[in-house]
Formats: C-alpha cells, sequence, structure tokens
C-alpha cells in the first residue's frame, strides 16, 4: 500500500531592491496581464504511485520555453504588495519544500535570485537554507532532472520572496513515485518544519483514505490542486490533512498594489473519488451547492498560478537547453507561495489542521481574504468549476489579503 531572524538594515534592502527591479515587470495597470503562450514543466503522463510537477512555463509561439538575462514575470515585490503580505515572520519559522530528484545548483541559484531583488542571502552556511535527501542526510542526493529542478528552483525562490527570514528546507525525494515523496514529506516534518510546500500530484487511489503521510497536525501542509482545470485535481490536494490550493490571475494595481484576480482556467477542483469532506469543509454555508455530498472538495484557497502573471524564476541547470530567468506558473506556484504566508502568521501550530481556520475566516473575518467572484476552470453544474461568492471550487475560500486568515 502506498504510505506517503531579518535586520532592518536587511529589510530595507529587499524593498529598495526589488522597486529597482520591477520597473520592467509586467502587471503595473489594474488590467489582468495579456495570455502567453506556456506548457508544462513535467507533461507525463505517469503511472500509478507517480506524481507530475504542476509548474508551467512561458514560451514562443512554437512551444520554447523563454529564457532571458533579466527578470520576466512578477517578483517579491509584486507578490507582497498585491497580497499585502507583512516584511517577515515574528517568529522562527521553517518552510520545507519536498520535490523530486537534484538540483545541484539549487543554493547558487538562489543566490543570484537573492541578490536580484534585494532579499537577505539565504544559505547552508548563514544556516537559512538546507538541503536533505528524503532519509534527512545531507548526501547522497537522487539524480538531476531538468523539468523538477525547474520545479524546485519556482518552490524554493518563491518561499524565500513571501518570507525573506524563514529558514528554506530542501527535501528532494528519489524519484517522483509518491510514496518516496511522501517519505519525503515525513522527513520535513521530522526535522521541524513549521510548513511543507508540495507542488506535485498524482492520480487518487482508494487506499489514499487511510494514508498518513500527509497528516501533520499543527503543520501547514500546502498540496497545489493541479494545472488540468475541473475534475483533474488528483493526490495529495485530495487528503483531508492539507491546504489544497487553487489558482487565480493576478492583476496588479498602481505600485503593485491588488489589481484583483480570476480564477484560472487551468487550476484544479472538483470532489474526490474516496476521501470524506473534513467536518470543517462540509460546514461551510456554500456545501450544498458543490455537489460533493460527502467527500472532499478541492480546493481549500488559491492564490497566482497563471503562468501569464507568473513568477520570476531564476535556474541554471538547462531547461530543454535554456538557462536564466523564466517566467513561470501553475499551482506549483500558488502552493509554496501560500506556504509562505501561512509562515509570516506563524499560527499553523494553533490548530490542528490550518486548513479549517480558513473556512470560519471567509465569514468571521472577510476583510482578511479576497473573495475571488470571476473566471472558471471548466464546465459543469456546481460551484466546483467556477468563481462566485464565498466558497468555490476553483479558488476555494480565496486568496490572501494579509495574513489574518492565517
Amino acid at each position: 500500500m502506498i504510505s506517503h531572524k531579518l535586520r532592518t538594515r536587511s529589510i530595507a534592502a529587499f524593498f529598495v531592491g526589488a522597486v529597482a527591479v520591477t520597473a520592467s515587470l509586467p502587471g503595473a495597470a489594474s488590467a489582468a496581464p495579456p495570455a502567453q503562450p506556456q506548457r508544462p514543466v513535467c507533461p507525463g503522463p505517469v503511472g500509478l504511485d507517480a506524481a507530475r510537477c504542476h509548474a508551467h512555463v512561458v514560451t514562443d509561439a512554437k512551444g520554447t520555453p523563454n529564457a532571458a538575462s533579466a527578470p520576466k514575470g512578477y517578483g517579491p515585490a509584486q507578490f507582497r504588495g498585491a497580497y499585502q503580505l507583512p516584511a517577515g515572520a515574528t517568529t522562527p519559522q521553517t518552510i520545507a519544500i519536498v520535490d523530486a530528484y537534484d538540483d545541484p545548483k539549487i543554493e547558487s541559484d538562489l543566490g543570484i535570485y537573492s541578490s536580484t531583488f534585494g532579499l537577505p542571502p539565504c544559505t547552508t552556511t548563514s544556516g537559512c537554507f538546507r538541503k536533505v535527501n528524503q532519509s534527512g542526510n545531507a548526501g547522497p542526493y537522487p539524480r538531476s532532472d531538468s523539468g523538477w529542478a525547474l520545479e524546485i528552483a519556482l518552490d524554493v525562490e518563491v518561499a524565500h520572496a513571501i518570507c525573506p527570514n524563514c529558514k528554506i528546507l530542501l527535501v528532494e525525494a528519489a524519484n517522483n513515485s509518491l510514496t518516496n515523496l511522501a517519505a519525503a514529506v515525513n522527513t520535513a516534518a521530522k526535522l521541524g518544519a513549521t510548513e511543507i510546500s508540495n507542488s506535485y500530484g498524482g492520480s487518487e487511489f482508494s487506499s489514499e483514505v487511510s494514508d498518513s503521510a500527509y497528516n501533520h497536525p499543527g503543520i501547514a501542509v500546502t498540496a497545489s490542486s493541479g494545472d488540468n482545470g475541473y475534475g483533474l485535481f488528483g493526490y495529495p490536494a485530495a487528503s483531508p490533512y492539507v491546504i489544497s490550493v487553487g489558482g487565480t490571475t493576478l492583476s496588479l494595481g498602481p505600485e503593485n498594489s491588488y489589481g484583483g484576480e480570476t480564477a484560472w482556467s487551468g487550476g484544479g477542483s472538483g470532489c474526490s473519488s474516496y476521501v470524506s469532506a473534513p467536518a470543517w469543509q462540509a460546514a461551510d454555508p456554500n456545501w450544498t451547492l458543490t455537489g460533493c455530498g460527502t467527500k472532499r472538495a478541492v480546493a481549500d484557497v488559491a492564490a497566482d498560478a497563471d503562468p501569464s502573471s507568473g513568477a520570476a524564476v531564476y535556474d541554471t541547470l538547462k531547461y530543454q537547453g535554456r538557462s536564466g530567468w523564466f517566467q513561470v506558473g501553475g499551482t506549483s506556484l500558488s502552493a509554496p507561495l501560500i506556504a509562505g504566508v501561512y509562515a509570516l502568521a506563524g499560527n499553523a501550530a494553533s490548530f490542528p489542521y490550518p486548513a479549517a481556520a480558513l473556512y470560519s475566516h471567509q465569514l468571521d473575518s472577510p476583510a482578511t481574504l479576497h473573495d475571488v467572484t470571476g473566471g472558471s476552470n471548466g464546465s459543469c453544474p456546481t460551484i466546483m468549476c467556477s468563481a462566485g461568492t464565498h466558497y468555490d471550487g476553483p479558488t476555494g475560500v480565496g486568496t490572501p489579503s494579509g495574513v489574518g486568515a492565517f
């Protein structure tokens, strides 16, 4: 069976560096960024007990990934401005990134990303960055994979962008099997992660109902909902123990303010085939409109995922023969982004399952979430494929407006 702190000087440097770079970045107006060609980074298909990463990279018209010598896409100032996020976490936090295979260049690439955007360095020497294999050891590491390396770069860099004084723990699974990825999740929990981000997914399977790999009370475990639209979300997004993260298209207003969001057409959503809905989800006032009956609904919350409003990512392990700055989206972006928001809030340990707080806050403290009410990811007779008031499938209870809901 499948088992599965910032000095003031550094903060000032972050804001100065980010502003210096963002003048050439997209999204200066509140209009949605123009659609751009894109392709899945880990296209699949994958077999049983296997996962694909949920990153999508912007390409040229011929499908060749765009790589540049300067950032293209949203950076720290855009994400932190739009979602009204604080400068850093107020308590020590460790964000674990779980991915498959090895990225031997991730620490040096993170260094370039940090210096480009004026973020404080995050290195092994400083104690900020740590990389281990799925057993928790500093090697040997699995073989490298260019697709998963771009995924790793996205996850690590976005987590550092959102919470620049958080520690980053990268746990590399031996391969993309759900079994090994689950082992890496358990290792992350054992090594003291306060948040664990998972930007991958595979097909649901009947024995997932007894899977405890993602069951880590008091830790914010995020899982991307997938990139293939309504009905195609998979596992671990369906786990009742995770915060399932859907996707939006994020528009910016003046000076990187929030300009609005719509559901991203690719974001995954739907009703689990096997897992029962947690009590806190089934109690939502919109629950009967989901059509899920007694089954778990995906997603719980959302954030930017559209590659056209995607993140600037620096990666030098050549992907499709190219290296440098890529623009990357997919719910692989939204999962580490939300993990970073949980780290900034620092409240995950207050709840057995942190997702539960999201559902109460959408009603009790609605100003702490952006209620996304436009856009869809498919066609269906329920709220599971179209964004609307309060809970819906593609965007869950909404997107961050500060950290009050987290």
